[in-house]
């Protein structure tokens, strides 16, 4: 007995292969480029052993505060900032890095942060819909 199947089906498999290598593609891109910008600072992560880790990331200062978030899947430096939350960070202006804690948000300073921080629909599309972290980097 021959099975028959639908175009549309092999259609949506195809577009969503497709799609998912776009977001591959496009999370590398970003990932080995690392773009900065006037926005950016280089965040010093460690791992288990105590080798630092540089990232760069997108901040905004909201009410004297710093903020950063994870918009991607790839987000080893957050996994590391929050176990072992004493973070650097250098900006792109002088490089200097000064010790922060870096601090998950919670409840109405987290809502008010994601509204604030909105990365807009194709920049959610392109990054294929990450689920967004948050931290506030509090000097040390």
């Amino acid at each position: 007995m021959a099975v028959t199947r639908s175009p549309w089906i092999r259609i949506a498999v195809i577009a969503a292969a497709v799609y998912v290598l776009l977001v591959v593609a496009f999370e590398s891109m970003l990932g080995y480029f690392q773009p900065a910008g006037g926005d950016s600072i280089v965040i010093v992560t460690t791992d288990d052993a105590g080798n630092p880790h540089e990232r760069v990331i997108s901040r905004r200062d909201i009410d004297g505060n710093i903020y950063v978030a994870a918009n991607h899947w790839p987000r080893q430096w957050y996994s590391r900032a929050m176990e072992r939350p004493q973070v650097e960070v250098a900006t792109e202006v002088d490089g200097e890095a000064r010790p922060y804690l870096a601090v998950p948000l919670a409840g109405d300073e987290l809502e008010r942060v994601a509204e604030i921080y909105d990365a807009g629909l194709v920049f959610k599309f392109m990054t294929g819909f990450p689920p967004r972290r948050f931290l506030r980097l509090d000097p040390r």
